[in-house]
């Protein structure tokens, strides 16, 4: 297998207690997904016991131009960068410099008195406001119930709020840098009380910002610097530099015919399209959804939640830390959060930074409680099973969402043999 990862951690799928018939059905389902059209390819990828068993690469990464999908395709993992960014401020709370349960306003004092809007339904002559009957906490912002509002789901609706979000810029947020993002947020409602409801939300972004004030670096370079370099994690960042364009997969869509075909990518965090997005440096380094990966690099970060020794020396988060991370945050009340489409996320509650299994479905019925992870806007996601220490990890560029990652889980879980 030609990764960055080290030597030692390939091997044959015995070895990591993993049936190889049970995983050669990954291979057929790929190629029945290519075969229809819905995906141009995909790399795919399982390891237990902190070994890679299996590491797939299908189809093409480019359309238009034919390239073969690679191992070292890199892919825009959108919000699963939610993930690594959550990880870096748990990096901060074990040193003891950022207190989950502080409020975010402690630490960015833009996001003190915030105001919270009573209806969000109501027209331009009856939107009113409240004070929050509590500060948001650096806690709420990981699991999403800060009562910050989306980067899509109120800018988009022709509402009197939604008219206000975009008047504030919530709309250009790829115009600005993180510290001006929060100065924009601070004059802005809340959609609802904190900790009242769940909203997939732009506290993400917000988190990115936190990092920056405590570490007193960008953001951008507290990653490098405090995970990726650690980790080996050699081809993720905000962008691809010229010298690796040519590794970056093509993003694909459905067009008019229902044919596949090359579509603009989103900047990350923002729903701004343009051809030279991941290409250069943006000037908002979204933690919500602005990394580009590879299946190495994602599967170091995974490995090293599920135990740090496994690379090296490193461990970058104590196993009680990763434990509060990867446990589910929410009370019953909130489960399952409200996500579209609703059958793919029944079940799941949300930890930090990260979804949480709380309880099984019909959706994926294999899918064990206790499974955590997150997916990425362009079908691409990766799921931990801490009680069988399997990891699993799915990379495709598609908008809508391929239904790759849920139609191989079945085949991975059955390939446990002990």
């Amino acid at each position: 297998m030609a990764t960055n990862l080290d030597t030692d951690l390939p091997a044959a799928p015995h070895e990591a207690g993993l049936s190889a018939s049970a995983l050669q059905q990954i291979d057929s389902t790929v190629h029945g997904l290519i075969d229809e059209g819905e995906i141009s390819g995909a790399v795919t990828a399982v390891a237990r016991y902190g070994k890679v068993a299996h590491l797939g690469t299908y189809g093409v990464a480019d359309l238009d131009g034919g390239t073969p999908m690679r191992e070292d395709t890199i892919f825009r993992i959108y919000s699963m960068t939610k993930a690594v960014g959550s990880a870096g401020v748990m990096v901060l709370v074990e040193e003891g410099q950022i207190d989950l349960d502080a409020p975010l306003s402690s630490y960015l004092t833009e996001l003190a008195d915030m105001q919270v809007v009573v209806d969000p339904a109501a027209d331009a002559a009856s939107l009113r406001f409240e004070p929050a009957a509590r500060e948001m906490t650096v806690r709420d912002a990981l699991r999403h119930t800060s009562g910050l509002p989306g980067t899509s789901r109120y800018l988009a609706s022709k509402s009197a709020l939604g008219d206000l979000y975009r008047e504030s810029g919530m709309d250009r947020l790829f115009e600005h840098d993180l510290k001006e993002i929060v100065q924009i947020l601070g004059t802005v409602p809340l959609l609802y009380h904190p900790g009242d409801r769940w909203q997939y939300s732009i506290s993400a972004d917000v988190l990115g910002r936190l990092i920056e004030v405590v570490a007193g670096v960008p953001f951008d370079q507290f990653l490098e610097e405090r995970i990726f370099q650690p980790l080996g994690m050699v081809d993720t960042g905000f962008f691809v530099p010229p010298e690796q364009r040519h590794r970056l997969a093509a993003l694909h869509g459905p067009g008019e015919d229902g044919r596949l075909r090359t579509i603009l990518a989103p900047q990350g965090g923002s729903t701004y399209e343009h051809a030279g997005n991941f290409l250069v440096k943006p000037r908002f380094l979204s933690n919500g959804g602005g990394l580009v990966s590879t299946a190495a690099d994602c599967l170091r970060f995974c490995l090293m939640l599920t135990g740090g020794e496994r690379l090296g020396e490193v461990r970058l988060l104590q196993p009680e830390t990763v434990a509060e991370m990867t446990r589910n945050q929410l009370p019953d009340s909130l489960i399952p959060i409200d996500k579209a489409p609703a059958e793919r996320y029944d079940g799941l509650g949300v930890g930090l930074g990260v979804s949480v299994r709380a309880y099984q479905t019909d959706w994926v019925p294999a899918a064990q409680v206790g499974e955590y992870g997150w997916i990425g806007g362009a079908s691409t996601e990766f799921w931990i099973a801490p009680q069988e220490d399997l990891v699993a990890l799915v990379l495709v560029q598609r908008i809508p969402f391929s239904r790759l990652s849920w139609a191989v889980k079945p085949h991975i879980y059955a390939a446990i043999e002990r």
